[in-house]
């Protein structure tokens, strides 16, 4: 990129930071305030979506071939499909998100080790579970936060993509890349670890 192309490309990255900072804090607060309603206290009588756990995990997984799928092709040289490969796996991030809060609008609480799926988690449960509990808060702790972490960091690898600023995009991208996929992989694992324990 030569100087006459520097600073359209900053204008374009400057002009989409207020909103990109807007939207990486408005998304969690709003996915935490959504998490925490329940339709049925309003008085909807909304079966569980209990079909949707399983999709949104399978969403989480393609999500990670595409990253990876992403990379090699720009490794390759193929800009236009790392493009496409990019464009997708935001998509499939934005659909993952909004049937993760349609689910936990719906449904119950899960407690991992829950075995006789009661809602409660007694000390013979815990025991039975043993330490794989504390693995799988520690995996999904690291999930949560880092998801929220990698919004503004996409946002902006996206945009300097857009801005032609490969530079910076190379640069922010090899931060982003490792952080997103972890995040996607361990949507998976979460599921996987907790699917067993949810209600009938």
């Amino acid at each position: 990129m030569n100087n006459s192309e520097v600073q359209p490309a900053q204008e374009l990255e400057k002009k989409f930071k207020g909103a990109i900072i807007a939207v990486s804090i408005i998304i969690p607060i709003a996915v935490a305030i959504l998490f925490s309603v329940k339709l049925k206290d309003f008085g909807f009588q909304v079966e569980p979506l209990s079909f949707l756990p399983p999709i949104y995990a399978t969403i989480n997984g393609i999500t990670a071939i595409l990253l990876i799928l992403a990379v090699i092709a720009i490794k390759k040289g193929n800009r236009a499909l790392h493009e496409k490969l990019m464009t997708t796996a935001i998509a499939c991030s934005v659909v993952f998100l909004v049937m993760y809060v349609a689910y936990h609008m719906t449904a119950t609480d899960t407690k991992f080790g829950d075995i006789n799926r009661d809602g409660i988690l007694d000390a013979a449960e815990k025991a039975k579970v043993g330490a794989i509990r504390f693995v799988y808060y520690f995996i999904l702790i690291t999930h949560i936060l880092l998801s929220i972490i990698i919004i503004p960091m996409v946002l902006f690898t996206y945009v300097r993509a857009l801005a032609g600023h490969f530079d910076r995009h190379k640069k922010l991208a090899k931060k982003t890349f490792p952080i997103w996929l972890y995040v996607a992989v361990t949507g998976v694992i979460v599921y996987l670890m907790i699917s067993s324990y949810y209600g009938n």
